[in-house]
């Protein structure tokens, strides 16, 4: 009789540990409320997503949505910037609660994070001259274009290009530019971030969006399991595209870093 009380107390304990552990999984949101404080991981390296304005303080389209999905919480917005390569890592060690940071989703990275609905955003493209008559690749026969010999924009380039497009393979975007910008060849073909930092340091480039070679969704990462996090964040960012907010911020950034609507 004691050997069988003893076996019901132990299969009710499980059953309420395992009625627990979803809520006791879904703290962040709580834990957010509760310290007023979001720490959201930004970028300071990709304009015009986020970069270091001219008092070095974070600026750009991201990080202009983190300090947004902030305030629709109703608490403050820790600011940390992280690479490319620490945006993953930053969440899953839980040293920031969300990253905005031009992030796209894959199968790998869905292992480890859960994702936001999209944003916003990011593409490679093929940019010259305002007035070049240059829409589509074709219109490049005859042309030269500058492009990182192996990058992805290379791979995407010369899969549609035709025959007789002069094709000038350097070792990194940088030099790619400084051919276009020195007159070497008459197009780039880069990303649209490579492009931005280009023009801030460089306002009277005249460098236009031809047309896009890749076109790759932004989304908000959040931690593993953390779904009423995940649904708020989605309900803020649903809110601000039927508001127009979306759209304006989106209008605003790519604007002022000179990239123009073709693009988008």
């Amino acid at each position: 009789m004691e050997l069988n009380r003893r076996f019901v107390a132990r299969i009710a304990l499980a059953a309420l540990t395992v009625c627990a552990s979803p809520a006791f999984a879904q703290q962040a949101l709580d834990s957010i409320v509760s310290a007023k404080t979001i720490r959201i991981g930004i970028p300071v390296d990709a304009p015009p997503f986020g970069f270091r304005g001219a008092d070095q303080q974070p600026t750009g389209l991201d990080v202009e949505l983190a300090q947004l999905i902030a305030s629709k919480i109703g608490v403050k917005a820790e600011l940390v910037p992280v690479s490319s390569a620490q945006r993953i890592p930053a969440l899953t060690e839980k040293k920031v609660d969300l990253v905005i940071s031009t992030l796209g989703k894959t199968a790998e990275r869905e292992k480890l994070i859960d994702f936001s609905n999209s944003y916003s955003c990011f593409y490679l493209a093929v940019f010259g001259p305002k007035s070049a008559q240059v829409a589509k690749a074709a219109d490049l026969a005859g042309k030269s274009v500058a492009v990182t010999k192996g990058s992805v924009e290379d791979q995407e380039l010369v899969k549609i290009v035709p025959a007789g497009t002069d094709i000038k393979h350097v070792s990194d975007s940088g030099a790619a530019v400084s051919a276009y910008t020195e007159g070497k060849a008459q197009y780039v073909a880069v990303s649209m971030s490579v492009m931005a930092a280009t023009k801030i340091q460089n306002t009277t480039l005249d460098a236009d969006s031809k047309f896009v070679l890749k076109e790759s969704l932004n989304y908000i990462g959040v931690p593993k399991g953390e779904d009423k996090l995940r649904e708020k964040v989605n309900a803020i960012v649903e809110d601000l595209r039927t508001s127009g907010e979306l759209r304006k911020l989106g209008a605003k950034w790519f604007a002022r870093s000179g990239m123009s609507a073709a693009a988008r």
